[in-house]
């Protein structure tokens, strides 16, 4: 396996997951990749690992460069085991290598993974001499666990940004400008979506840190290096991280005999006839992890659900779940829909739950009782158009 020249003297070892297609419950088409990442100076130094099972992958990058036994430093900006799962293995060929990571957390959570090794805490502000490089450590708690942290070297213009700025993206290319841009940044819109929505709010705490640095590169853990269009990536990040959702719609449901499915139609004509760009989601047919992007930049969102067993269909209850997690919060407007045979709980308990999201519920629900007639869905296109012109 051979290292990847970023910059002189710095280098990509990480490892590319091809075949992985769940991360936790994302939905991972793409495969990923684990950017690891070693620089070599006065003092060699390995800016985080990868994920275990790929640690011979990794070393047999570095060993492409230089004996893994010349390793002095080891920085470790996240615990998850995606990205420090590899540091019991390099650590057998550098037992005295210093390992630096965020204080406290990253040091208590290297401890219960790995045995405590007197990891060395560092906070923000803090700066380590390697040469003719430095390094300087910005702590980034909640993007997206408490331990978080960011590694820049000025000198080189390079910021590591762990889990920020990253996607799950397989690829032999490692740049930017060398894949289409479009289909980047969907992935990194993906890829925020699902695991850095509910953090939004501390990555505004530390935006003006970062923003404010001198940055040529950014150097995630996860998917192709920024070089070309770091503006675009910081851009879309200052918008998603603000919560000010477009002027657009999305209708997520499932439907058994198709009559909350002609509902969905029916919503997403009003929304459309009315100016509001929409698109529709069966959970049949597509992944939550698929549908969660499209909740960053739409202002309406509705959910609809037959009634199975006095509750929600199964699909709908997860797909709601999965959203309350990600804590969309305010700004935007919902409704619940759906048809029911004889009971009809599952409408109430969607709106219920989509209240619990955070969001604005803008209209009565719409129950419809067993087949929506022509007359039930005019009456719901016009309460929808109605409901658009009180929310633009």
């Amino acid at each position: 396996m051979k290292a990847t020249k970023i910059k002189d003297g710095i280098y990509w070892v990480g490892a590319v997951d091809w075949n992985i297609r769940n991360f936790h419950g994302y939905s991972t088409e793409e495969g990923t990749s684990y950017g690891a990442y070693l620089i070599v100076d006065e003092k060699v130094t390995l800016i985080d690992t990868v994920k275990a099972p790929f640690a011979e992958e990794m070393l047999s990058r570095i060993s492409d460069i230089i004996p893994p036994e010349k390793i002095d430093i080891i920085i470790s900006n996240h615990v998850e085991m995606d990205h420090s799962g590899a540091l019991p293995a390099i650590l057998e060929h550098c037992p005295n290598a210093a390992v630096y990571t965020s204080t406290p957390s990253g040091a208590k959570g290297l401890a219960a993974h790995y045995g405590d090794r007197g990891y060395l805490p560092v906070k923000t502000g803090d700066s380590l001499s390697i040469g003719k490089r430095t390094l300087t450590f910005v702590s980034t708690p909640m993007l997206h666990w408490p331990d978080n942290m960011v590694t820049y070297c000025p000198e080189e213009k390079i910021l590591f940004s762990n889990d920020a700025f990253g996607q799950h993206y397989a690829s032999t290319e490692h740049f930017d400008d060398e894949v289409d841009l479009p289909l980047l940044l969907s992935e990194a819109k993906k890829y925020y979506g699902n695991i850095l929505m509910c953090f939004g709010r501390q990555i505004q705490n530390v935006w003006n840190t970062i923003s404010s640095l001198d940055i040529e590169m950014i150097a995630p853990s996860h998917g192709l290096i920024w070089r070309s269009h770091i503006e675009d990536i910081l851009k879309v990040y200052s918008t998603w991280s603000a919560n000010n959702p477009e002027t657009s719609a999305m209708i997520v449901y499932d439907s058994m005999w198709h009559s909350t499915e002609m509902i969905a139609k029916t919503i997403c004509e009003a929304f459309a006839d009315s100016g509001v760009p929409a698109r529709i989601y069966d959970l049949k047919a597509n992944h939550i992890s698929n549908i969660v992007p499209d909740v960053l930049t739409s202002k309406y969102i509705a959910v609809g659900s037959p009634t199975l067993n006095n509750q929600m269909m199964p699909s709908v209850s997860s797909f709601l779940c999965y959203l309350k997690g990600l804590s969309p919060k305010s700004n935007r407007e919902a409704f619940a829909f759906g048809s029911y045979g004889w009971s009809g709980q599952s409408i109430e308990l969607v709106e219920k739950e989509l209240e619990a999201s955070g969001f604005h519920i803008a209209m009565d629900k719409i129950r419809i009782n067993y087949i929506p007639s022509e007359e039930h869905l005019n009456e719901i296109y016009e309460n929808v158009k109605n409901m658009i012109e009180q929310t633009k």
